[in-house]
């Protein structure tokens, strides 16, 4: 029988990390990933304590998180969790909607700033067609970066967090590091 060993979205065995500056890259291996969609006139749930957030907003706890995606349409975020059956446990919470796992078709990156957010701005001002300076924390929205579509949210001043196609985690990875790398220069 074969020995499977899990990896990441970049083929490795554990996440990757790199700094620059002050700016810290990390590929976020656990963060888990459901859709949740709801059927028209129906009413909203609060999974995990959440209200789920409006158009361009996420909202979190300590263990979960949820971001707007479309109309009556969310992801909702297992902090930790990417290893469990997560999907199954959202459709507990919210047994209306309409659960998809979502998980390992997406990969994460955080990025932190120990410059309290200035490093972040720039970063952003480099790769993505949003207003950094009005991109404040609890902010989320999908677009483009180079060729990918990725969603990005701001966790709060100092932290960031973009997730992209799984497909396409080594672009991605690529595109973050050499933002960040020329930032440094």
């Amino acid at each position: 029988m074969t020995d499977l060993s899990p990896i990441t979205a970049l083929g490795a065995a554990g996440p990757w990390a790199k700094s620059y500056g002050p700016l810290s890259l990390s590929e976020n291996t656990m963060l888990a990933l459901t859709s949740l969609s709801l059927p028209a006139q129906t009413v909203v749930p609060s999974p995990f304590g959440l209200t789920l957030p409006e158009a361009g907003q996420s909202t979190a706890t300590e263990t979960h998180g949820a971001f707007w995606s479309g109309p009556n349409q969310w992801m909702i975020e297992g902090y930790g969790l990417a290893e469990t059956d997560f999907a199954a446990v959202v459709k507990a919470e919210a047994d209306a909607g309409y659960v998809t796992e979502q998980t390992d078709g997406w990969c994460a990156f955080d990025i932190e700033d120990a410059s309290n957010g200035d490093a972040i701005q720039k970063l952003m001002q480099k790769l993505v067609n949003i207003d950094a300076h009005q991109f404040s924390p609890g902010s989320a929205a999908r677009t483009g970066l180079e060729h990918m579509s990725v969603f990005v949210i701001r966790r709060s001043q100092s932290k960031l967090t973009v997730i992209g196609m799984r497909t396409l985690a080594g672009a991605l990875m690529h595109a973050l590091a050499t933002a960040a790398q020329r930032l440094e220069a």
